[in-house]
């Protein structure tokens, strides 16, 4: 239902809102296809996952995604937070929702950075889920790293992490997992683009055969201006190609997000 209301709102703001596209516009656009740049910045992600387990059920995570970058001199802190909010399915009609475990990446980047665009920090994990079902009680921190180049028109980059749970309930498992999202966006005329970014994990903790999780798909994006506020909206489908043999897992993925820009 929330993936239906995205797309709808998606379409309605595409079809009623003009706007004149100027270079600062443009520039803007490739700000927001940086997860490093100097731009506040509030994503609303909504990922609707198909055909779940063997009653076939569907999951819905609405990621609120806030980035504040803070100036440190030649040196930008880049303080990004995941705070998931989870339908998650179990039996055959049943659903739990709620708020999932949180997570907060501090990415330390050079504040003027040539071709190559990076930066690198810890993730925390947090057990702030609302019901046992929604996350893993489990504290955690790992590395994380992004790296980018944007040569007109193109935007190429990978970000990584890993974490490692280092406290919290014993008889939950334990956490080893990484998590990779490459991504591509081509930039078209009037803030059209088009972009791949699919998340790929990896849990080694689990056996082999179901550690992997590797989707393939791409979508489609444009910066829109309601009133003054520039927005960036998208829409992406995903197929899990490569996924876990033996555990559940979604069939595919529609992603769609509304991301709120505040240039400074």
């Amino acid at each position: 239902m929330m993936a239906r209301i995205l797309v709808c709102a998606f379409a309605v703001v595409l079809a009623a809102i003009s706007m004149s596209f100027a270079q600062d516009d443009a520039e803007l656009v490739k700000k927001a296809q940086n997860p490093v740049s100097n731009l506040i910045s509030v994503p609303f992600q909504n990922n609707t996952n198909f055909n779940i387990g063997p009653y076939n059920r569907t999951q819905n995570i609405l990621n609120i995604q806030p980035v504040i970058p803070v100036s440190l001199g030649k040196w930008n802190l880049i303080n990004r937070v995941i705070a998931p909010l989870l339908w998650q399915p179990y039996d055959s009609t049943e659903t739990q929702f709620g708020l999932s475990d949180i997570n907060y990446t501090a990415f330390l980047s050079p504040g003027q950075p040539g071709k190559i665009i990076w930066g690198i920090g810890p993730i925390f994990l947090f057990p702030t889920a609302t019901d046992e079902m929604l996350g893993a009680k489990k504290w955690g921190i790992g590395p994380s790293v992004v790296i980018l180049t944007m040569p007109t028109p193109w935007v190429f980059g990978v970000l990584v992490n890993n974490l490692w749970s280092v406290a919290g309930d014993e008889d939950r498992a334990d956490i080893n997992q990484m998590t990779l999202q490459y991504f591509i966006n081509y930039n078209l005329p009037a803030g059209w683009y088009l972009s791949s970014a699919p998340i790929i994990t990896a849990n080694w903790e689990a056996e082999s055969g179901d550690q992997w999780l590797v989707p393939f798909g791409c979508g489609a994006g444009k910066l829109l201006k309601i009133g003054k506020l520039p927005v960036n909206v998208s829409a992406h489908g995903y197929y899990n190609a490569i996924h876990p043999e033996n555990l559940p897992y979604p069939e595919w993925t529609l992603r769609a997000q509304m991301q709120f820009l505040f240039p400074m």
